[in-house]
């Protein structure tokens, strides 16, 4: 069994207040994961064409306020 699998089954016998527990963990685990994704991406200039194409598409105003 992989470690995918040993996972799976895990939180498959966790309790209701285990498996809410494991939720608000994972939650967070998986949002530093992204924000700190996000800062390399940033940091190597991944988005800077998207950024561009955003502000030159709102100075033309071709979008819509919030």
């Amino acid at each position: 069994m992989g470690k995918v699998e040993q996972i799976e089954s895990a939180i498959k016998a966790l309790s209701a207040a285990e498996l809410e527990r494991f939720r608000g963990w994972f939650a967070e685990f998986d949002a530093a994961h992204w924000d700190r994704q996000l800062e390399t991406d940033v940091a190597a200039g991944r988005l800077d064409k998207l950024a561009e194409r955003a502000l030159a598409e709102h100075a033309s105003g071709r979008t819509t306020p919030l």
